[in-house]
């Protein structure tokens, strides 16, 4: 591929993606941080048990709360 190639399909790719999301209903929408959230705990949880192959399922959660708060500590510290 050469760059005006490159260019026009990622064009085409994020209008598409506009375009999607134009369609997507408002609840839809409404519930797509909660599930990116989601998401992202599992993730990160997925790394606490690959950090601390020992610890069981109330560690991994604790750990991840604090995770969370040291996130929005430093959010808020902005």
């Amino acid at each position: 591929m050469n760059h005006a190639t490159d260019t026009k399909l990622i064009d085409d790719i994020y209008r598409e993606r506009v375009l999607r999301a134009r369609r997507t209903p408002p609840e839809e929408k409404f519930l797509g941080g909660p599930r990116l959230f989601d998401f992202s705990c599992r993730i990160m949880k997925d790394g606490i048990r690959a950090q601390y192959p020992d610890a069981d399922e109330s560690r991994i959660h604790e750990i991840l709360v604090q995770r969370l708060a040291l996130l929005r500590r430093l959010e808020n510290s902005r």
